[in-house]
């Protein structure tokens, strides 16, 4: 009776062989460690802060009761909610404007072929690899009213009085906030706005020419329209990540002078280190995601980006 050797290449290929589920071509088995991660990050966190509100908490004692209403109208009610709201929306919306304005203006400089340029655009990132925290403890230094080199100057030329400290004082301190969040992010823009330029059709621009278009007519009749959508989505980018800054306001004035950089982020951290109530920092927590969840999607429908 003979028996049947299987081949070298069959007995590889069982050793080889995989579950169906692997080598099938469903995008599940793929994603399931990106899935679980959101979930563990993401999906979790919110849902716990979600099951903290649902609590009254006393500080002194450190009790917590079972009242679902309690942090939310209190929330409604606490001034401070809605002057940090206002301060995190101004925050947003002068330092988009900047760095969108200098973005731009920056990307065009350097959406060139010449030589130099390309370690110029190297260079230009730098910026972006340093954490935030550093950058608000060097710009920190720069703004000391007795040794910094920014406060100096602006003293030298007669900007800012010594009596009256960037930081210290509460009609600049926000602006100066902003100045450090635009130095470091606005090359953030600068990447976004120069592969826009790089990815636009030529012949538009070459046909305005010989029409005798001037360079700012094609800037505004050809460039702007065709990169608005790309301009949206850098935008809403950017606008998200503004509204929860946390760490610039966190070292350079711990919120103040008073709450003048108090931005909703700040103001939550300030709830849950220093005065422990988790349940109620969990509600300014989720009332900031519900307004950026609104303001986005009230922004994606306006604009109409699409990703």
């Amino acid at each position: 009776m003979s028996t049947v050797t299987p081949s070298a290449d069959e007995r590889s290929d069982n050793r080889l062989r995989m579950p169906r589920w692997l080598t099938s071509e469903h995008p599940l088995p793929w994603l399931f460690p990106c899935i679980s991660l959101l979930l563990v990050f993401g999906l979790y966190p919110i849902l716990y802060s979600l099951w903290l509100t649902m609590y009254k908490r006393n500080p002194a004692t450190r009790v917590e009761t079972f009242d679902p209403a309690w942090n939310w109208s209190r929330l409604w009610a606490d001034e401070r909610v809605w002057d940090a709201l206002q301060v995190t929306l101004t925050y947003t919306f002068l330092a988009i404007i900047l760095q969108l304005t200098l973005g731009m203006l920056i990307a065009l400089l350097l959406d060139t072929d010449r030589k130099g340029f390309g370690i110029l655009r190297a260079l230009m990132t730098l910026p972006l690899v340093v954490p935030p925290a550093v950058t608000g403890m060097m710009f920190l230094l720069m703004y000391d009213g007795s040794f910094g080199v920014i406060s100096h100057a602006l003293y030298d030329l007669g900007i800012i009085s010594k009596d009256a400290p960037l930081l210290a004082t509460g009609s600049t301190a926000l602006l100066a906030v902003i100045i450090v969040d635009v130095w470091q992010w606005t090359p953030f823009m600068v990447l976004i706005m120069l592969a826009g330029l790089r990815a636009l059709p030529k012949d538009p621009f070459e046909a305005a020419a010989i029409d005798g278009a001037t360079d700012v007519q094609a800037f505004f009749k050809l460039t702007l329209p065709m990169m608005s959508k790309i301009i949206a989505l850098a935008v809403l980018i950017r606008g998200i990540d503004l509204f929860r800054v946390f760490d610039y306001v966190k070292v350079m004035t711990d919120s103040g002078p008073g709450t003048a950089t108090e931005t909703l982020t700040a103001y939550t951290g300030t709830i849950y280190f220093k005065s422990a109530n988790f349940p109620f920092a969990s509600t300014v927590a989720i009332f900031t995601l519900l307004v950026v969840l609104i303001v986005a999607n009230v922004f994606i429908k306006v604009f109409k980006v699409r990703f």
